[in-house]
């Protein structure tokens, strides 16, 4: 099978993974990037061995059939609209748009174009939530009845080399965190019915401590800490703490409690880790992930802790997909509810009252069991 050619659009921090990613594919081929800082996508393409083109030029190639958003959030619909109307499909990064309003317009001209759209995350894709999956779909803690989810430290700024936009709206920890945690749930429980939430932000302003716009203040506009409870249409519910304002907590990031037992899932944030699961109150013992793809340690981040990182694989399952004619996995369904979901969070917090949620997308399919990206072939 001839690979998918692909073209990218913004050459910040996260465009390393998928021209990475790709470049150990045979699935998809990156012919192109481009960026609106010419500088900044000739950089990229030097560094990987790709072209560095105009915007305009990228979407005119007849070669590039899909094209990769890695803009900033706020530039997410429009850009992802450009690409549409050059007949081109999309796959971006999470979120969708900056808000729920701004991202329908965007699947419904790709809708009425006939082309598809993929959104980050892809992470519930990795062994270790596959293996989650597979684990509640075989009855092994029961019917799922309730849960909690926490991501919870103290922001971005003493990391990030230009953090601002992460307290500018389309960020925060609810959308820039909560995609991971609410697309792994839906994974797991199906889709969400009815949200409500407190949020809040404990400072109004920030000042960066990282290289190298250490020492500079930036404003905050969007709630830093969300404490909200999701209601899924399966009957169960979750209850989800999303915060930038904590220094240290104990909570681990995700359990599922049912009927006959409860499941202890890794960090929807990476692919892999150790599901833990116990039968009606018995010890917790380890669920096996060795026979889920995408689960290996492949790097080591800057705590020095060695994870699973293949973020790009939400795109080869989409290539994949276009190709066999099979929906696809990482779909724009999915991430349009994901985002109406946390658009929620702020709405219940706001109102006063709980939001019922008008979209509903189905549970993604299980990827097969096998070895990488042979699965999606």
């Amino acid at each position: 099978m001839q690979p998918t050619i692909i073209g990218i659009i913004g050459c910040g921090n996260i465009s390393d993974a998928y021209l990475k990613g790709a470049a150990r594919s045979r699935l998809v081929r990156v012919k192109a990037v481009a960026d609106i800082r010419a500088d900044a996508a000739a950089a990229k393409a030097g560094e990987h061995g790709v072209d560095a083109v105009s915007v305009e030029a990228l979407l005119a190639d007849p070669d590039i059939e899909i094209v990769v958003n890695l803009t900033i959030p706020a530039a997410h619909a429009p850009v992802s609209l450009q690409i549409i109307a050059a007949g081109k499909h999309v796959y971006l990064e999470k979120p969708l748009a900056t808000r729920f309003a701004a991202a329908k317009p965007v699947t419904q001209a790709a809708a009425a174009k006939g082309l598809r759209i993929g959104c980050a995350p892809d992470t519930f894709l990795g062994a270790a939530h596959q293996a989650c999956r597979y684990a509640i779909d075989a009855g092994r803690i029961g019917v799922p009845v309730a849960g909690a989810a926490a991501v919870l430290t103290h922001g971005m700024e003493h990391w990030h080399p230009n953090p601002a936009f992460f307290y500018e709206h389309g960020g925060g920890p609810i959308h820039d965190l909560g995609p991971y945690y609410v697309t792994q749930l839906v994974n797991l429980l199906g889709p969400v019915a009815r949200v409500s939430a407190e949020a809040s932000a404990a400072f109004k302003t920030r000042t960066i401590t990282s290289a190298p716009l250490a020492g500079q203040t930036i404003s905050v506009t969007v709630p830093t800490t969300v404490n909200g409870t999701l209601a899924f249409a399966s009957g169960a519910n979750v209850t989800l703490s999303h915060s930038w304002d904590v220094w240290k907590h104990r909570r681990v990031p995700l359990e599922i409690y049912g009927t006959d037992g409860s499941l202890l899932v890794p960090d929807p944030n990476w692919f892999g880790g150790e599901p833990m699961i116990s039968a009606r109150g018995d010890d917790w013992t380890s669920i096996d992930i060795g026979a889920h793809p995408f689960g290996i340690p492949n790097r080591t981040i800057r705590t020095g802790t060695p994870v699973a990182d293949y973020r790009i694989i939400g795109l080869l399952d989409m290539a994949a997909a276009i190709r066999a004619g099979r929906p696809h996995r990482v779909s724009g369904a999915l991430a349009l509810h994901v985002l109406e979901v946390l658009d929620a969070f702020e709405r219940a917090s706001v109102e006063g009252r709980h939001i019922a949620i008008e979209t509903r997308c189905e549970r993604p399919d299980k990827l097969p069991r096998g070895t990488d990206e042979e699965v999606f072939a």
